[in-house]
């Protein structure tokens, strides 16, 4: 049985404890250990979650232990995920019980699928993403790694979204649009054209903030 060790014990790595729960495997192929957090009074004054284990720099990993990453930061995740990796760390996605997966989805490590999201068939997403609660990946979609989807966003069929970019609540990317490296499109957008890198685009159509 692997044990699952949560890296950060804000709101959001509380949230997943619970995400942890209602995932498929939860007590069949793994449990929850406990967190890791530079802030070890991270929970003080919140009840009923497992406790902090240690530093993330300072943690001895342990034969069973996986990981999964729960900073909103993309840099700071990068950064984390690092150390988890360089001691030899393994990461295991979670797929919410009620999230859709279509036929030949491929989903890499570390990543968190949310309860009602679907991912359309023959999409592909990389490592460290994060699909959050009822947004829709749709057919045939490139995801790359550290991506961000927050909460009703739609990628309709053919989009690609290129490593650490962020796609923000309500975000709508039309057919075959690109979302290059580390770019944001802002919450309620309609992209329909592609998005350069590192660049923020907002509105309906979407248009660059400068």
């Amino acid at each position: 049985m692997k044990k699952l060790v949560i890296i950060g014990a804000g709101g959001m790595g509380r949230s997943l404890y619970s995400y942890a729960q209602e995932s498929i495997g939860y007590n069949e192929t793994f449990t929850i250990k406990g967190y890791l957090d530079d802030n070890v009074h991270a929970l003080d004054g919140f009840d009923n979650y497992p406790p902090i284990l240690g530093t993330i720099g300072d943690y001895d990993i342990q034969e069973d232990d996986v990981f999964i990453n729960s900073l909103g930061s993309i840099i700071y995740k990068n950064k984390t995920n690092d150390i988890i990796k360089s001691k030899g760390g393994e990461f295991q996605s979670l797929i919410h019980k009620t999230a859709i997966i279509r036929n030949n989805v491929n989903l890499g490590a570390g990543c968190l699928v949310g309860q009602f999201a679907s991912i359309g068939a023959d999409t592909v997403i990389g490592e460290h993403c994060l699909i959050q609660a009822y947004s829709v990946v749709g057919h045939d979609c490139h995801l790359g790694n550290n991506v961000r989807i927050d909460t009703h966003v739609v990628c309709i069929g053919g989009v690609t979204i290129e490593n650490n970019a962020i796609v923000h609540t309500g975000a709508i990317i039309n057919h075959n649009i690109v979302v290059e490296n580390g770019a944001h499109v802002a919450a309620g957008s309609f992209v329909i054209k592609r998005v350069k890198a590192g660049t923020t685009v907002y509105g309906n159509p979407a248009k660059l903030l400068k």
